[in-house]
């Protein structure tokens, strides 16, 4: 018996080792190895979460009471002002907010009551979901606990949108969940959310929008504001009423929905007119430091945004590059009479730019703006044409960039007739001058050479040096944008700036840094590209300092000081003259764009429309005079250091208009690529002087250095005869002007907008003007 038994466990034990020896079932090893998976992911999703949540930031219930407004700051860390426009009104939480909440709670977070971690997992899933079908993000998965950390410490830097932000904002709302109520969490959200117009906090838009307190207003109204923190903007009752009733509606639907309303109450007010109750607001007045700072701020908030961040929710700490003392000091000699113009209505647009690094440390939208927030900025409009001070840019920096051209270059300046039509171009004084140095051409602004020299140099090419100076000039555009394109005051500042830096180019920025409430910092200096040789830079720096020395820049000269700079006006259409024949001879747009090594100036005068009037008089000196006074403001404390001849250019003096170049020691001191000057010519460095190149120069000009500088410190304190007197005797030899002995300066064929005049290098300027001027 005890044998049988024996026997029979042996069967039941082999039985046993023999299935566990034999291979399980493949759908016994997938799940298994599922299994595994989903645990080995579980422990990891937790470490990872860990990993991530042990460096989030801080959150103090100071910090979720405070207002969303982002703050800009000076770069020596000093506060400048917030974009928070209206005094907040912080409500508390009471049963009189209990239409508000029901109303939030719908249309953001229905299950926000029922909540008690901070994170809603079936929502997640969910918007998981509808992503998914959808390929986009098309639902988001936040509570209202989520998006108040969002609202607290977080960016809305899409770049930020990472795990271990995502990580960081679950673990925040869940420690706020425990610490909190839902009534003060929704109370704290309630406060903080933009709501366009600088209002944060929906107690504080319920004043703006109806003059009421919250408990105040009706169904419609109040979810009107219960739905635009979503997009303050786009809802905006007052300019896009249509989105707005829209918008009101979804909330009415989700409060039905969520039983918080009933059918009669949904369809008394989604009937209701969009606009009932809403508060008229007229023009308000701003504080003086806002209303001088204004363009600044403008485009410090674009700039912004453009990095992805939202300055009006994100709470940023913004620092912008501005200079507060330039910025008042450009605002007072626009608006109060420091500096003349032709008349009230004439504007102004001006930039001011650190050429080391691209700051701009001043801006000036125009003269007499209006009490309006964000409104037109003059200094960074680019439908106004540079006429001639895009030479430089566009023309003779390319042909020395790739030419290798030297300063004695001989150009012809001679009767000339666009490739292929009737269109004569004509320089400022109706003249020809014959042959002339590319030095001379520049100096005086004749418009001929330039145009020669940019069809040598070609369209394409010469475009492609001029983006890297951050100039958009069509590669199609025809010839005649040689003697004017369109650009902005920053842009042309910020392309004279890689002139005064040596040939390294900065763009110009407003905001230098961002910080965010969770310790994200990023900076947005750099160190600046080469765009062009060193010699190519200095070359043009040489022949720029000619133009306020001798040239058509003398009204901006100031004793004593290393600057260039470069003229530039702009000829009325024929269009235009037909409908104001007195326009005839003056300036629709007048130009100076001038620099030391430590500032570069864009300045652009003109006016807004054509009816308001025309730059005449002493208005035709107004830009230079602008430069000269604030560049005499900026260098007070500031060292006056000359530009440093690189190893790469040979200089040397060289006889009048000799061709091929020949030494003179009589000569006119000129500059050459090394490797690229004639046989025979050396670098005489040694011997050069400043003051005997000046001297040179004015053995061919009227203008004596008395009469300049008689000139230049008399422009402030005499009437607009002074600056008149004065370019009248630098032209003594010249057609002069009838009415304000002056003659403008080199104005393109088409001045309305030469840069899209053809597309080839020899197409037909579209206007067929009778002259140009400098």
């Amino acid at each position: 018996m005890a044998n049988n038994k024996f026997s029979s466990n042996n069967q039941h034990q082999s039985r046993r080792e023999y299935r566990q020896k034999q291979p399980k079932p493949l759908w016994w090893r997938i799940i298994k190895w599922c299994l595994l998976a989903a645990l080995l992911l579980i422990v990891s999703g937790i470490g990872l979460f860990a990993y991530y949540a042990k460096d989030a930031p801080n959150i103090s219930q100071a910090q979720l009471e405070s207002g969303g407004s982002s703050g800009f700051y000076t770069t020596n860390g000093k506060f400048l002002l917030s974009l928070g426009s209206e005094k907040r009104i912080y409500v508390k939480d009471s049963p009189k907010l209990q239409l508000l909440k029901d109303a939030v709670v719908s249309v953001e977070d229905k299950r926000f009551y029922k909540d008690k971690l901070g994170i809603d997992p079936i929502r997640i899933v969910g918007s998981m979901l509808t992503n998914a079908q959808s390929k986009e993000i098309a639902a988001g998965g936040s509570t209202i606990t989520q998006q108040l950390v969002k609202l607290t410490v977080f960016s809305t830097d899409a770049s930020q949108r990472t795990l271990r932000r995502k990580a960081q904002e679950a673990w925040l709302a869940m420690r706020v969940q425990r610490e909190y109520t839902h009534d003060e969490i929704l109370e704290f959200y309630i406060n903080k959310v933009y709501m366009n117009y600088g209002n944060y906090g929906i107690g504080t838009a319920a004043n703006y929008y109806y003059g009421k307190s919250i408990s105040k207003l009706d169904l419609a109204q109040t979810a009107l504001l219960a739905g635009m923190p979503n997009r303050p903007t786009a809802y905006n009752p007052y300019t896009y009423p249509k989105y707005a009733k829209y918008r009101r509606n979804i909330v009415l639907n989700a409060m039905l929905d969520n039983k918080k309303i009933t059918q009669a109450q949904y369809d008394k007010a989604s009937k209701e007119s969009i606009k009932k109750g809403l508060k008229h607001h007229s023009q308000k007045a701003q504080t003086k430091l806002r209303q001088i700072d204004d363009p600044y701020i403008k485009e410090a908030i674009g700039e912004v945004q453009d990095k992805g961040f939202d300055p009006y929710r994100d709470n940023l700490k913004i620092t912008v590059n501005i200079d507060q003392k330039a910025q008042n000091k450009l605002y007072e000699l626009a608006n109060n009479g420091l500096v003349p113009f032709t008349n009230d209505q004439m504007q102004v647009g001006a930039t001011v730019v650190d050429p080391s690094n691209g700051h701009i440390v001043a801006i000036l939208g125009g003269r007499h703006l209006p009490s309006v927030q964000l409104g037109l900025d003059r200094a960074v409009q680019t439908s106004r044409s540079t006429g001639s001070s895009i030479k430089p840019v566009l023309d003779y920096g390319p042909a020395i960039q790739y030419l290798n051209w030297s300063t004695a270059k001989m150009l012809d300046d001679s009767k000339y007739y666009y490739p292929g039509t009737n269109v004569q171009l004509y320089d400022w004084d109706n003249k020809y001058d014959g042959m002339m140095t590319m030095r001379h051409a520049l100096e005086q602004s004749r418009n001929v050479p330039a145009v020669k020299t940019l069809k040598q140099v070609g369209v394409p090419k010469a475009a492609a040096f001029a983006k890297k100076l951050g100039i958009n000039v069509p590669k199609s555009s025809g010839l005649s944008v040689a003697i004017g394109a369109n650009a902005s005051s920053m842009q042309m500042a910020g392309a004279f700036s890689a002139f005064a830096a040596m040939g390294v180019y900065h763009k110009p920025q407003f905001v230098s840094k961002i910080e965010t409430p969770d310790g994200l910092t990023r900076n947005y200096d750099s160190a600046g590209v080469q765009v062009m040789s060193k010699s190519t830079a200095y070359m043009i720096t040489d022949m720029l300092k000619g133009v306020i020395k001798t040239g058509s820049g003398t009204s901006a000269k100031i004793a004593g000081l290393h600057q260039a700079g470069k003229t530039g006006s702009v000829k009325y259409s024929d269009q235009d003259l037909a409908r104001y024949p007195s326009y005839a001879s003056t300036p629709k747009d007048s130009w100076f764009v001038g620099y030391t090594q430590s500032y570069v100036m864009g300045v652009w005068t003109g006016y807004d429309n054509l009816k308001d009037g025309t730059i005449s008089g002493i208005g035709q000196q107004s830009a230079q005079l602008l430069y000269k006074s604030m560049m005499s403001y900026l260098m007070q404390n500031k060292s006056n250091v000359d530009w440093q001849k690189p190893s790469s250019v040979i200089r040397a003096r060289i006889a009048k208009n000799s061709n091929p170049p020949e030494v003179s020691s009589s000569g006119q001191w000129q500059l050459f690529v090394r490797g690229h000057a004639p046989g025979g010519i050396v670098d005489d460095s040694s011997n050069y002087d400043e003051d005997d190149e000046q001297a040179d120069t004015n053995s061919s000009s009227p203008t004596t250095n008395t009469q300049q500088n008689h000139a230049t410190s008399q422009h402030q304190k005499q009437n607009g005869s002074t600056a008149q007197s004065h370019d009248s005797q630098h032209h003594t030899n010249t057609h002069q002007n009838s009415q304000n002995n002056h003659q403008p300066e080199n104005h393109e064929p088409n001045s309305n907008n030469s840069s899209s005049s053809g597309s080839t290098n020899d197409k037909t300027p579209s206007e067929n003007n009778s002259g140009t001027n400098p």
